[in-house]
């Protein structure tokens, strides 16, 4: 009984990868038929991945302008800039869930091209064409590679952004005067620093995306 009940879940996950990979089949089937391939996936998938890089760092630019607002505040409704804060990290939450999304979506693509790629080079007979489709994969691989290292780099320094964000709009809800806003202003500060460290991951990353997508075409 005791057995049985284990090997369950492994069961479970092994039907759901199988279930997901005949999807993805399917998928590619139907592209392909209207003209449209695995290359060409990955290249508008990395190209959403690039546009919502570029809306979570605008966005994170807006939660920090209004974080500045609120911790050099000098008068009036503290409500209305704690407010402002609060919104902007909701929206960079959100933001951040489109970029983790669109990275995995790259991913699973790239994985599926290399593959595909793979297996039909053994597919080719003639010797040069087979070394020179080899090259080319390894080119591909290698730019995927450096595009993929800049995009994790990224979507690694937002959590630790995101969490002190989160940290700091709760405590501010609960001690919403001006003597808690005195006291956080040194870690806002650091916030504020690793924003920036955080933007600058991002444009690296969209720097390496438009290259891939400028040698994919």
């Amino acid at each position: 009984m005791t057995t049985k009940i284990l090997r369950l879940p492994i069961c479970s996950v092994l039907m759901l990868l199988l279930l997901g990979i005949g999807c993805r089949s399917t998928y590619y089937s139907a592209m392909e038929k209207v003209g449209v391939y695995k290359r060409d996936l990955l290249k508008k998938r990395v190209v959403a991945a690039r546009d919502d890089q570029k809306e979570a760092s605008q966005q994170f630019k807006d939660a920090m302008t209004r974080m500045k607002e609120l911790y050099g505040f000098q008068g009036g409704k503290l409500e209305k800039a704690y407010d402002a804060l609060k919104r902007n990290y909701d929206r960079s939450v959100s933001k951040a869930e489109d970029v983790h999304k669109r990275i995995r979506d790259v991913e699973t693509v790239a994985e599926d091209l290399f593959k595909e790629w793979e297996e039909e080079i053994q597919q080719i007979s003639a010797e040069n064409l087979r070394a020179n489709s080899r090259n080319q994969l390894s080119e591909t691989r290698s730019r995927y590679n450096d595009l993929h290292q800049a995009l994790k780099r990224a979507e690694k320094s937002m959590d630790p952004v995101l969490t002190s964000l989160r940290d700091h709009v709760l405590y501010l809800k609960h001690n919403l005067n001006a003597q808690a806003i005195a006291s956080l202003k040194g870690e806002a500060v650091n916030i504020q620093s690793d924003i920036t460290k955080l933007i600058a991951e991002m444009n690296t990353a969209i720097a390496r995306a438009d290259e891939f997508i400028k040698q994919m075409q």
